[in-house]
């Protein structure tokens, strides 16, 4: 997939007539956002091919605990899961609903390649990040909201802006405005959009993933077609097979 994520990125990618179904998925109760983003990344990929997946929090708590050992109502055993790992068990086991289970391909980039991202949120659905949130930018108004974009110019009173301060996050990357640092992209996190900038998204990305669902390749989507696909799910059995 080098040509895939070398090739020049759209300068703008607008999905704001699509809905992409932001779920919640448990993350306001536990530390499941690696199973809610694989969730809301099927939303993702079913919402760009005119349909949609049902993904209950049901479904994202039972992956949680398959891929992390998360035991339902014990909180000592709620600690998060590895993004790589827990992309792994999605590749491996499959990533169960009610009526179905679903084996994506997946793969991983320089999280500092904003052009490879961008190719990743443009061809493959969304981009599957790992973050480290600044405690200002989990600033809530009166109203219980978050700021309505995501900065590294925070205002002082929203707290330590310092990233890692609130701990890791694991988010999906939808659209983006433009390429410029002050230009918005939207994220999809908590059942939500959110807005930050790309200086944001510079400062606060740690890791970065590309997911494929070939269950769910609709014909006319943006997926990688011929080559590329092949070398993409090639790559993906070779890593599950323990090579290189």
């Amino acid at each position: 997939m080098r040509g895939f994520m070398a090739r020049q990125a759209p300068a703008r990618l607008d999905r704001s007539h699509i809905d992409p179904h932001p779920a919640m998925l448990g993350n306001d109760r536990i530390g499941d956002c690696t199973s809610a983003g694989i969730g809301n990344h099927l939303h993702t990929t079913a919402a760009l091919g005119g349909f949609d997946v049902a993904v209950t929090p049901d479904d994202a708590v039972r992956f949680y605990s398959r891929s992390t050992g998360y035991v339902p109502g014990n909180p000592n055993t709620d600690n998060g899961g590895v993004e790589v790992d827990v992309l792994t068990t999605a590749a491996r086991d499959g990533y169960a609903l009610e009526t179905q289970t679903l084996f994506p391909i997946w793969g991983s980039a320089d999280p500092s390649d904003l052009n490879g991202i961008r190719n990743i949120t443009a061809g493959l659905s969304a981009a599957y990040l790992g973050v480290q949130l600044a405690a200002a930018d989990m600033w809530e108004d009166q109203d219980g909201n978050l700021p309505p974009v995501w900065d590294t110019d925070s205002p002082a009173d929203h707290g330590d802006p310092t990233p890692g301060s609130a701990g890791g996050h694991c988010l999906l990357l939808w659209d983006y405005a433009g390429t410029a640092d002050t230009d918005l992209v939207t994220l999809l996190t908590w059942g939500s959009l959110q807005k930050a900038t790309w200086r944001w998204v510079r400062s606060r990305i740690m890791e970065a993933h590309g997911l494929a669902w070939g269950q769910l390749h609709a014909p006319g989507s943006l997926y990688p077609a011929g080559d590329d696909w092949a070398a993409l799910v090639a790559a993906n059995e070779a890593y599950l097979r323990g090579g290189e």
